[in-house]
């Protein structure tokens, strides 16, 4: 087996598109308060979205929040009795 690519066979790239993205905004060279600002955009972007597809899941389930918090929701300890 040889271990040479082909020319039909595309490079991947040990990074992700928003990886090489990011690398080309901070090659432009962003200042400390910009490159604060983008990380916090980063932030809530993914936090929405885990906030938006939580959301879903609670619709799926048909979830209140009176409901869960009235429910006891912990997992009950094992008895260390044996």
């Amino acid at each position: 087996m040889s271990s040479s690519l082909s020319a039909s066979e595309p490079l991947k790239s040990p990074l992700s598109n928003l990886q090489l993205q990011l690398l080309k905004l901070y090659a432009a060279g962003v200042s400390d308060e910009d490159l604060k600002v983008v990380q916090r955009m980063i932030a809530r972007y993914f936090a929405d979205k885990a906030s938006a597809e939580a959301q879903e899941v609670w619709v799926e389930k048909g979830y209140a929040a009176e409901q869960l918090l009235q429910e006891n929701m912990r997992t009950p300890y094992k008895s260390a009795q044996k």
